[in-house]
C-alpha cells in the first residue's frame, strides 16, 4: 500500500469513526461496529490507531487542533478586534454546521468523564485556550478604545454558549427557532447564517463602543 493509500484509508477511518462515535456514543460504538461501517477488519482499525480509545481521541483531535490553529492565526492579524472576532465566528460556526457528529461527541465527553480516559481532559485543555484567545481579543478591544468596558469572561461564556445550546440542544432550540436542525441542509442554509448576522450583531450592539461615550 502506498502511502497515499495509507493517508487516504486513515482519513476513510476517521470520517467514519466520527459519524459513528456520534450516532452510536462511545459505548454503542464497538471496534467491530467501527470496522464493519468502515468496511475493514480490526486488525486494520488497530494498525492506525491502537485502540478504541485510540481512534476517538485522534477523531476529535483531527477537528479541534486546526480549529485552534485558526483561530490563533487570526487573533495574529493586524486587523481591527471586532474584524478578528468576526472572522472566528465565521470559523467557528462554519465549522460547527459541517461538523455536527464532532459536537455532540465533544459535549458527551466533557459531561461525562469515562474511567481511564484522558480525552476529557484534552478536549477541556483545547477548548479552553480557543476561549482564551476569544478572551484576550475582547481584552484588547476594551483597552484599545473599540470595544466597551463589560465583562469579557462573561462575555465569551455567552458567544459560545449560544452556539453550544443550539447544537447540543437541537429539539428545543429547532422548537424555539421554527426550523428543523436535524436537517442538514437546514443547518447549513438556515441555521449558519442565522446565527453568523445573531452573533455579529451581538458584536456590534454590545461590544462596540458608541461614540458619545468617547
Amino acid at each position: 500500500m502506498s502511502q497515499k493509500e495509507k493517508i487516504d484509508k486513515k482519513e476513510h477511518l476517521l470520517e467514519v469513526a466520527e459519524r459513528v462515535f456520534g450516532e452510536l456514543g462511545y459505548e454503542g460504538a464497538s471496534t467491530r461496529v467501527l470496522a464493519q461501517e468502515a468496511g475493514v477488519n480490526m486488525a486494520m482499525l488497530n494498525y492506525y490507531f491502537g485502540s478504541k480509545d485510540g481512534l476517538l481521541k485522534a477523531v476529535v483531535e483531527r477537528r479541534v487542533s486546526s480549529m485552534k490553529k485558526g483561530f490563533e492565526e487570526i487573533a495574529r492579524q493586524d486587523i481591527s478586534c471586532q474584524e478578528k472576532l468576526t472572522q472566528i465566528l465565521q470559523l467557528y460556526v462554519g465549522r460547527v454546521a459541517t461538523s455536527k457528529y464532532l459536537h455532540k461527541i465533544i459535549f458527551r465527553e466533557i459531561s461525562v468523564v469515562r474511567s481511564g480516559s484522558d480525552l476529557s481532559d484534552y478536549i477541556l485543555e483545547v477548548l479552553h485556550g480557543n476561549a482564551q484567545v476569544v478572551q484576550q481579543i475582547i481584552e484588547e478591544g476594551i483597552r484599545n478604545g473599540e470595544f466597551r468596558a463589560v465583562d469579557a469572561e462573561m462575555t465569551v461564556t455567552s458567544i459560545f454558549g449560544t452556539v453550544f445550546y443550539l447544537i447540543n440542544s437541537r429539539r428545543l432550540a429547532s422548537k424555539m427557532l421554527g426550523m428543523d436542525l436535524f436537517n442538514d441542509q437546514v443547518l447549513q442554509e438556515e441555521m449558519k447564517p442565522r446565527l453568523l448576522a445573531y452573533l455579529k450583531d451581538y458584536i456590534q450592539v454590545y461590544l462596540l463602543t458608541d461614540e458619545t461615550e468617547k
